[in-house]
């Protein structure tokens, strides 16, 4: 906690305007638009593309009472009853603040520098760091003079480690960012061509990065990388490496055919094999630096054997949302350099829904001769219907660009504008510096809906595909199950990804899903789980495939084609061998065949049935039986068919604990999505996350009563916060009364009272918290679903299509 007085006593002045020395500081502002606690706030008129001065009146209005300042002339008349500190350069003064703070941190602070790699090394680290150790990491990107600053003023004595990155374009910017990282342990990730413009040379630009570590105990690095020489005097070093005088040696790298990579290292006498869940050389490369630092740090290989594979890809920042107009926005704002706009264009492309698509590009910062003729190479690749340029640098690209070209000096200009240009059933990808503020044209574009959102990560859909690819044989098709909204994850926003990612085959439950999927650019084989005669018209206008699974529909669907004058039309005939739901009995396979072979309309695309209780160990007996059957009666329909066809029984349990079920193709569900089944447990990760808002925050007295029917009586002084979320959004009415937990600022706290439509309430006597702060509804979708006897499929399908999704790489 600081106040005025102090913040005083730790930046250098030239004059002040000081309405209350005690006013207690917590956050430090520069943009008016993120505020939230602002009479806490000390807010810094920082001058980048915009001059933070016009926004003070914005900020003040917004609570702010407290403001640091360097023009003489700004006129503080209409805010009386605020605190002004004017300084030479605000960003400087925001600096040695930081400074002071950064010394009252005394734990083992790791600063980590490099060409790339820097994020996904503060990420990875962190990850394997956290199953025993409290960890601090700037967040994001924020690697920069202002985003190292904000990083450390959230740095407490709280965190036994602490992570930051920093980067730099141009010399002289290090020496700042080591004043205030002061790091006890250095990483260096590598040396490459990135922000390579701002040096003359290869060697200016180790000298410099190098310069954050001149009072660091060690620099562990890569020695293929030289540079030693180069390394601040007393500062020790730990290399990783092929040589015999690493540290680390890596003694063999195996890559597979599943993206996977073994790796045998030796470390003091020891060696220890890690299977890595990619294999790409900048994640071996960083990889390897992680497990580096922790042994390091103590750690055994043993224990980290059993984390590394977990690590997620973190390539990928992107936000995929609905916009208006029957767009799709695809919001990058935050970064904008040559090879995040290629991974940003490659995800574009990747969007089929749309034949339309729009770039929305603002001015690169450092943008050189060189850096100019990379970008207008890379957009006259594209194929880009318009393309939008904001920034009056990115004017000579107009030349260039095949297409729709259009020119704002500003975003500001941009925002003015955008009501009067046209936006209808595109993909637009924004993709901006973090100066230029694009969000300002995301948040316009994007359509507006109900406040709570399911968070769809979908390189976390991605991992968990690829968890359960590994299981599988070379050759075994993978089909994937899209039905119910997705499991309640969306439509052709996931299978969309599943295309690119390149599975087998898709599965809706009924012929309209499939419809929209084609309309939406997907071009996969679609199976459709039992469809009526009246899907008959959308499953030939679609070219989706029907289960068939008694003779009425199979007669009905044969004199349908027959009559549009169609024939060998896909059909996939459903077996049952213990379901009892739908399918054709073993006994009926010589009438099944006999028929399929009088019917030239249709032919036999694959044969599937369904395990009852495959995740369940105690009915092993009963799934062998299954299976048996199944292979007799599709063996018996093969030789009566005389041809062949796919055979697939295996569902998300069966891939993990049943691999003789594997067969041709398996059937990918509930797992896909991050819900473990069966007795492996695969290191799956959540898909979607449910989250919503604090609307009020009461103080009530004992023996108050809450919601409906006055079903909860306050048994002390509590505060209740409401939040936006109830039954018609998919929140069960079970979950009330204490029944449902939610996490509030990492805190579990309970409903109280009984769910309402729209809202619910929550006891958060015990914790700090705000209106308008997030709320996550389903900290452990397992324990929600056991807590009102059901499954986690129930509580994902029932998320209420009124309830956004919001999709992102991270």
């Amino acid at each position: 906690m600081y106040t005025i007085e102090s913040i005083l006593n730790s930046i250098s002045f030239k004059r002040k305007y000081i309405f209350d020395a005690e006013m207690s500081i917590i956050s430090l502002a520069y943009d008016s638009r993120k505020i939230r606690s602002g009479g806490e706030s000390l807010f810094f008129a920082l001058k980048n593309i915009r001059d933070g001065h016009e926004f003070i009146a914005d900020a003040y209005s917004k609570g702010v009472r407290s403001f640091v300042v360097d023009r003489e002339d700004f006129d503080t008349s209409a805010f009386l009853e605020a605190n002004f500190i004017w300084v030479e350069d605000v960003l400087a003064a925001l600096q040695s603040l930081v400074r002071k703070h950064r010394g009252l941190y005394t734990k083992p602070l790791i600063g980590i520098t490099g060409s790339n790699g820097k994020t996904v090394v503060k990420e990875w680290l962190t990850e394997l760091l956290l199953p025993d150790s409290k960890v601090y990491q700037s967040p994001k990107s924020y690697n920069s003079q202002l985003g190292v600053a904000l990083s450390l003023w959230n740095l407490t004595e709280d965190y036994e480690y602490a992570i930051i990155e920093a980067g730099i374009s141009k010399p002289g910017e290090m020496a700042l960012l080591e004043e205030m990282i002061k790091p006890t342990i250095g990483v260096f990730t590598n040396i490459g061509t990135a922000h390579s413009s701002g040096f003359a040379s290869k060697e200016q630009k180790i000298k410099e990065k190098l310069k954050l570590f001149k009072e660091a105990e060690v620099i562990i690095y890569s020695s293929r990388y030289d540079i030693k020489s180069y390394i601040p005097a007393g500062v020790k070093s730990f290399t990783f490496g092929e040589e015999n005088e690493d540290d680390v040696q890596v003694l063999a790298v195996d890559q597979n055919s599943l993206g996977q990579t073994n790796l045998r290292v030796c470390f003091l006498g020891e060696v220890q094999l890690f299977e890595l869940p990619f294999n790409d050389r900048a994640s071996i490369e960083n990889s390897l630096i992680c497990l580096s630092t922790l042994l390091f740090l103590g750690y055994s290989l043993k224990e980290l054997a059993q984390r590394v594979f977990k690590m997620k890809p973190v390539e990928m920042r992107l936000n995929l949302n609905k916009g208006k107009n029957n767009c799709s926005i695809i919001d990058d704002s935050y970064s904008n350099d040559i090879a995040s706009l290629q991974v940003a264009l490659d995800f574009l492309h990747q969007q089929q829904q749309h034949a339309k698509k729009t770039l929305i590009l603002s001015d690169m910062e450092g943008l050189n001769e060189k850096l100019k003729v990379k970008l207008k190479d890379l957009l006259q690749e594209q194929e880009l219907d318009r393309v939008i340029l904001v920034g009056d640098k990115l004017a000579y690209l107009k030349d260039y660009i095949a297409g729709e070209v259009t020119l704002y000096s500003s975003t500001e200009q941009l925002v003015d504008q955008l009501s009067h240009i046209e936006f209808f059933d595109e993909s637009i990808l924004i993709k901006g510096g973090r100066l230029y503020h694009l969000e300002d044209v995301s948040r316009l574009l994007v359509a507006k809906s109900h406040e709570t959102v399911l968070e769809i990560n979908l390189n976390a859909l991605v991992h968990n595909l690829q968890q359960y690819r590994r299981l599988l044989a070379p050759g075994v098709k993978t089909m994937a199950m899209v039905k119910a909204f997705s499991y309640g994850s969306g439509s052709f926003e996931v299978a969309n990804l599943l295309q690119f990612n390149k599975v087998d085959y898709l599965t809706v439950a009924f012929a309209d899903e499939g419809a929209e999927l084609r309309q939406n650019g997907i071009n996969l084989p679609i199976m459709v789980l039992s469809p009526d005669e009246q899907d008959f018209e959308n499953l030939l206008v679609n070219k989706l495939e029907p289960e068939i699974y008694n003779f009425r529909i199979l007669n009905a669907f044969v004199r349908f084609l027959r009559s549009k004058g169609v024939d060998r039309f896909p059909i996939h005939l459903k077996i049952d061998t213990g379901m009892h739901r739908l399918g054709f009995l073993p006994e009926e396979v010589e009438e099944l065949g006999e028929l399929l072979l009088k019917s030239k309309e249709v032919y036999v695309k694959s044969a599937l049935s369904h395990l009852v209780a495959s995740g369940n160990r105690k009915h092993d007996v009963f799934t062998q039986q299954q299976i048996t059957m199944y292979k007799g009666v599709t063996q018996r329909l093969r030789d009566l068919l005389d041809y062949d066809f796919i055979e697939h029984i295996a569902n998300t349990s069966a891939i993990v604990d049943w691999k003789s079920a594997h067969l041709d193709m398996v059937r990918l569900g509930i797992g896909l999505y991050g819900v473990n089944t069966g007795s492996g447990k695969l290191a799956l990760e959540p898909v979607g996350q449910l989250k919503t808002t604090i609307t009020q925050i009461k103080e009530l007295k004992a023996g108050e009563t809450v919601g409906y029917e006055r079903s909860a009586t306050l048994q002390r002084d509590s505060r209740i916060a409401t939040i936006k979320i109830g039954y018609a959004d998919g929140y069960d009415r079970r979950f009330g009364n204490g029944v449902g937990l939610m996490s509030v600022n990492g805190h579990i706290v309970k409903t109280v009272g009984s769910i309402c439509m729209d809202m619910c309430m929550l006891d958060v006597t015990d914790i700090r918290v705000r209106e308008e702060d997030e709320v996550i509804v389903y900290p452990d979708l397992t324990k929600a679903a056991e807590a009102i006897g059901t499954i986690p499929y129930e509580l994902l399908v029932n998320v209420s299509t009124r309830v956004k999704r919001m999709y992102f790489y991270g």
